[in-house]
């Protein structure tokens, strides 16, 4: 109800305000028939064109003044157009962080000074999967965690295999499954269950559903984990030169995270004490004019961002709490 009256303000103001460019519906015809989208009635498309036509104007104002040098980053319409913040935030996050986070696995980088690589991209290494859509499922924690899985699978045994989130939604019982989860609970789980399936074995699926792990399908096993440091970005950026893709938290309510296409994502809104969403950083680096940067995969899809990836600013005060909740699997 709460939702819905927020929808219909939204709609009221947008049509007290109408765009003059006729040819938005051309546009919307268009975003329509790319993401198969279909509505029930001639009333729900009218509010989600508003919510639509709102996102447009917000991606309009922001790349002029990106054109004019005032941000580092470019939005673009995508698959969420038709959705507001809020909606994103309920569907396709998912995120949940203990009360008690054990201290007893935090990862302590050693004192020995270092010179550690300006840049690193797991991609290029062969060590990150193709990216992946959640759905309308609270389970980016699980696609975060089989992601850092993964990477150690290739690291260790030279094999990149696709692991199951949904056998992790499914099984781990510390977890809220598609209401939502969190990384070292599922390390935990693959762990002491003595694996994980592959996502050839154990298919996702995008909601809850009976455990029904096999070890027959099972392709990776997990000793236990490390956390990084809380806040600690340098030591998020050796855990990631040293020991290869991380489990990261960050903000993801807004709308410019939500819209980004291209650059480095850098908004000074950004929450770094309210984290509500699990990805997974695969690189660091930086710009030719020295701006550093996250490689940061998400699980929205290839429809989303740049062919499903962000850089989001790095050394910059723990921009979205990115280095808060990080952590990897031990093989």
């Amino acid at each position: 109800m709460l939702l819905c009256g927020c929808v219909l303000l939204i709609l009221g103001s947008a049509l007290s305000n109408p765009l003059d460019d006729l040819s938005l519906d051309a546009h919307w015809d268009l975003w329509k028939t790319t993401h198969m989208r279909e509505y029930n009635s001639l009333g729900e498309e009218e509010i989600r064109r508003t919510i639509w036509e709102k996102n447009m104007r917000l991606i309009k104002a922001h790349n002029e003044e990106a054109a004019l040098g005032l941000h580092s980053y470019e939005l673009g319409m995508n698959h969420l157009g038709d959705m507001t913040s809020e909606e994103i935030v309920e569907k396709l996050t998912g995120l949940q962080v203990p009360m008690n986070r054990d201290q007893s696995n935090t990862w302590i980088p050693d004192n020995k000074v270092e010179k550690l690589p300006r840049s690193i991209d797991y991609r290029k290494k062969g060590m990150v999967t193709s990216v992946k859509d959640q759905g309308s499922c609270g389970s980016c924690w699980a696609f975060s965690s089989a992601g850092a899985l993964e990477g150690q699978l290739m690291k260790t045994t030279g094999k990149l295999i696709d692991l199951s989130p949904q056998n992790l939604v499914d099984c781990v019982t510390e977890n809220n499954g598609c209401g939502g989860g969190y990384m070292t609970n599922a390390f935990k789980y693959v762990e002491d269950n003595g694996g994980i399936d592959s996502e050839e074995a154990y298919p996702y699926l995008g909601q809850d559903e009976q455990c029904a792990y096999n070890s027959s399908g099972m392709a990776a096993q997990c000793r236990g984990f490390k956390e990084i440091p809380e806040g600690d970005e340098r030591a998020l950026t050796k855990a990631v030169a040293k020991v290869g893709p991380v489990s990261v938290g960050i903000d993801a309510t807004l709308s410019t995270f939500q819209f980004y296409q291209r650059g480095v994502y850098y908004d000074p809104n950004c929450n770094k004490d309210d984290i509500n969403h699990a990805v997974l950083a695969v690189g660091y680096g930086q710009t030719a004019k020295g701006q550093k940067f996250w490689i940061v995969k998400n699980s929205w899809s290839e429809s989303w961002g740049n062919k499903g990836y962000i850089m989001m600013a790095r050394n910059h005060r723990n921009a979205c709490g990115i280095a808060n909740l990080a952590s990897f699997p031990i093989m």
